[in-house]
C-alpha cells in the first residue's frame, strides 16, 4: 500500500484540528504512510535477552543505619560560625523583607 485512505488523512487530520484542503489530503496520503512506514522498522529491531541497562554505570546505593550520636559541645559548634550574637548563629538574610 503506497498510501493511506482519504479517511484516515481526515481523521488524523481531525484528531490534530487540521483542516486541510482536497490537494493537501491527497499530498499527506504518501506522506503519513512514508512516515508511518518508518516507524513499522522499529519492529524489526532484534530484541536481546539480556538485561535492559538504562545507565552506563550501576549505582549501588550503601545505605546504613541511622544511629544517634552525641550532641557537640557549645564551643565545639561556636568554632566554625563566622557570625554570632550572645548564644545565637547570624545567618545571612534570604528574603526581602
Amino acid at each position: 500500500m503506497d498510501k493511506l485512505s482519504v479517511e484516515e488523512v481526515k481523521h488524523v487530520a481531525y484528531l490534530a484540528r487540521l483542516e486541510l484542503t482536497d490537494k493537501e489530503i491527497e499530498k499527506f496520503r504518501v506522506q503519513l504512510k512514508s512516515i508511518l512506514n518508518e516507524v513499522d522498522k522499529i519492529k524489526d529491531i532484534k530484541d536481546c535477552d539480556d538485561d535492559m541497562m538504562f545507565t552506563p554505570v550501576n549505582h549501588d546505593t550503601v545505605l546504613r543505619e541511622d544511629t544517634e550520636g552525641e550532641m557537640l559541645d557549645y564551643n565545639e559548634v561556636m568554632i566554625n560560625v563566622p557570625n554570632s550574637t550572645g548564644n545565637f548563629v547570624e545567618v545571612p538574610v534570604m528574603l526581602n523583607e
